[in-house]
This record gives structure tokens, sequence and C-alpha cells, in this order.
């Protein structure tokens, strides 16, 4: 059966304002454990690392060839694909899908059809700091903390914060929130609303590698406490069998069940395809990095080399009218619909 080994980077649980960790993603990518040694001895025949691991390798300025020339073996001649999401876009998103979208719904206006909460999010990820200065940022912060508290006091946190500022300049997120909507306040203290992106991450992997397998396949991941998540969520994709299609964005469809059937926990040690992966994500992360600390793309930047079908990233846009054809007829709305009644049954 056909395997796609996957790791993730970045992954600090519920909280998406980390400084030093800005991004989070994960990588997919399929090989044989034949063809993963083979690369890993012809590109690093020196290491003696008994894993490779590219937050290791990149400390040293004589990896950055080797690296780099893995990474255009990998990405040319094997089916992968890498997300990575801007974990500050993410959160704004999830204030947008939980303390606003319910308000517009229970008066009958679909915000998730077209992808327009996306449009809503990036238009907020640049308009709330410019409009509300830091004071955008600590509701962002009263907000995660009262998806993870679901308690009444942190809800007051919450609400409290936003009417204490000029919420009227934005009105259309903080309105809401401000007038004390039940409806987003009920969603925030939902015991199954979280503001994990792990979900988001994996779903976007999982929508690509449907593509890229021919027929059924597995999954194997590290047997990482920070993987633990992935695990619980692919479980129960795979033990969905009601028949359904959706379309998420011009290029991004998925439908179930899944070709995917099996998933499981392996040691990155014994595994070189997860090691590959490692490298992948890591490789990509570093790549954001460096394009907004130097402005450009580095010389052994892997961004040089990505693909369209290799990349897929969850990061606010300012070109609302391209981005709003990208997801010009995206069934959201009925795809979280679904979603929730799969994590609800199983």
């Amino acid at each position: 059966m056909t395997v796609f080994y996957m790791d993730e980077s970045g992954f600090t649980g519920a909280d998406l304002l980390q400084k030093l960790q800005p991004f989070q993603g994960a990588s997919a990518l399929c090989i044989s454990p034949e063809d993963a040694r083979y690369l890993i001895r012809q590109h690093f025949p020196k290491l003696k690392a008994r894993e490779l691991k590219f937050s290791s390798l990149i400390k040293r300025d004589t990896n950055l060839k080797p690296l780099y020339e893995l990474q255009q073996d990998i990405l040319a001649n094997f089916p992968c694909v890498i997300c990575v999401a801007d974990k500050r876009f993410i959160l704004i998103l999830l204030f947008v899908t939980h303390a606003v979208e319910p308000w517009y719904h229970a008066r009958g206006e679909n915000l998730l059809r077209d992808g327009r909460h996306f449009l809503m999010a990036s238009m907020a990820y640049f308009a709330g700091p410019a409009l509300l200065g830091n004071d955008f940022e600590l509701i962002l912060r009263r907000f995660q903390q009262a998806m993870r508290e679901k308690t009444d006091a942190a809800i007051l946190a919450l609400t409290d914060t936003i009417r204490s500022v000029k919420w009227t300049v934005f009105s259309e997120l903080l309105g809401p929130l401000a007038t004390g909507s039940p409806e987003c306040i009920g969603e925030i203290l939902d015991k199954g609303t979280t503001t994990d992106a792990s979900y988001i991450i994996l779903n976007a992997l999982i929508s690509r590698t449907e593509l890229m397998a021919a027929g059924e396949y597995r999954v194997e991941h590290d047997r990482s406490k920070n993987l633990l998540q992935y695990n619980h969520h692919l479980s129960r994709f795979i033990n969905c069998d009601q028949p359904a299609e959706f379309k998420l964005t011009a290029h991004a469809s998925v439908s179930y069940p899944l070709k995917l059937t099996e998933v499981s926990q392996v040691d990155s040690l014994d595994s070189p395809g997860v090691q590959l992966c490692d490298v992948l994500v890591g490789g990509c992360i570093r790549a954001m990095h460096e394009q907004i600390r130097d402005g450009k793309t580095g010389f052994y930047s892997p961004a040089r080399l990505y693909e369209d079908h290799h990349f897929i990233g969850f990061r606010a846009e300012s070109d609302f009218t391209s981005d709003n054809v990208f997801r010009k007829g995206g069934q959201n709305a009925e795809y979280v619909d679904f979603i929730s009644k799969i994590l609800s049954d199983n």
C-alpha cells in the first residue's frame, strides 16, 4: 500500500501568538524507505547523527547547499506538499469563524460562502493594528484565553476589552461581541471549539494527498506529543464512510470516504521518510522567516523551487480581488457542517 509520511514544525498548541514561532506547518511525502535512505546518503554522506534533523543541520553554513539540493531532489521527483500557516492570521480567521460568523448566520447571512470569512480575516490582519494599535493584539489574546478557558469570567474579560476601545471603527468585526451576541458567546464557550491550528493545516494536507494518491494509502507520522492531535483528527476522518464532495477553493476539493485507510505513529529515528518531511517543512518555515527579515528570497531558499502544487499557505492576502476569485464557489459552510458531524459522531 502507498505510504505518505508526515511531520510538523512550529506547533504551540492553542497559543497562536508566540513571538518566537509565528509559523506552523506540516509536510507530506510519498517515497519508499529505500529512496529516502539513498537521498540522505547522497546529500549527507558524512552524517554521523542518528537522525537527519533540519534544525541541527541549518546551524552550519556548509549545510545550506546540500539541504537546498536535497529539497530540490525531493520536490522534483516525489509527490509531496508543504502547508505553512501564519499563526496570527489563523487566530484572526478563528475569531471571524467563532466570534463573528454566528451573529451573521443568525440573521440569515452566510459569511462562509465564497470564503468571505478569509477575506474578512485578511482585512482584519492589516486594518486591526492600523485602527486600534496594540489594543487589537490585546483583543486577540483575550479571545484566545476565552477559547481556552471556556468560562464566563474569560468571556467578560474579552467583551470588556472590546467595549473599552473604539470598536465602532471596525464594527463588522467587533460589533457582535461588543453588543453581547449570545450566538458568538455560545460558540466560544462550546467545548468543541479551539484555537489549535492543527486541524486547519492537516485538512489542507489531506485534500492534496487525496489528489496525489491513485488508490488507498496510509499515513505514517512521528511519534511525538505535537502530532497526537494530527493522529486524532486523521483517525476520525478515516472512520467517515458517508459519501460527500466539497469544493473549497479554485484549486482544492475533497471527497469522502477518503482514500486514506490507515494512520500510524512511528519513531522518526527509524523512518527516513519522516526525516525528509522534517527537512521539507523546516526549510519552508525558514524561507518564510528569511523573506520577512530580508525582504527577498535567499540564494539557497527552497521557495525558489516550489511550484503551485508543492505549497499551501494560510496568510493574509492584500489583493482582495484575486483572493475572492480564488475562493469563489467554495462550499465552506457545507464542509464545516459535515466535519462538525464527523467529529461529534466519532
